[in-house]
């Protein structure tokens, strides 16, 4: 999977992404497996490849959201300027993931500041889309 294929990454600079997939680690974990729990360092962000991940809130473990296509991205809270991790993210399959360090992307960012605006404009429109999608459930 490369990350040009994912929304987040679409039509951007071919040496912008090829920076980006350069500083990528590829993640295989197994169904159960926890990525990141909430209160984790935000660290890094994660793509899915494949396989489906359960975001979960609170001490009761509400769960928000699950990530299934590839190309979607978990760990916002590294892209957003948050310090720690808001949700636990679980496996609920066999999953693949492409890890990338927020350090390391904020320094390709600099270099890039075109990609890095239409990036973070990107980000906001997909988490406005994925509060749209969770209005049912806490309505």
């Amino acid at each position: 999977m490369y990350l040009k294929q994912g929304d987040l990454f679409w039509g951007m600079d071919k040496n912008f992404v090829k920076e980006v997939m350069d500083i990528s680690t590829k993640v295989s974990l197994e169904e159960k497996q926890t990525v990141f729990k909430e209160g984790d360092s935000a660290d890094s962000f994660y793509v899915l490849v494949k396989g489906r991940l359960q975001l979960t809130l609170g001490e009761k473990s509400r769960e928000v959201y699950v990530a299934y296509q590839p190309g979607e991205i978990v760990g916002w809270s590294s892209l957003t300027g948050r310090e720690t991790m808001t949700a636990t993210a679980q496996c609920l399959e066999n999953t693949t993931l492409q890890q990338i360090e927020r350090k390391k992307f904020h320094e390709i960012l600099d270099r890039y500041p075109t990609e890095g605006s239409a990036l973070f404009q990107r980000v906001a429109q997909m988490l406005g889309n994925r509060l749209v999608s969770l209005y049912p459930s806490i309505a």
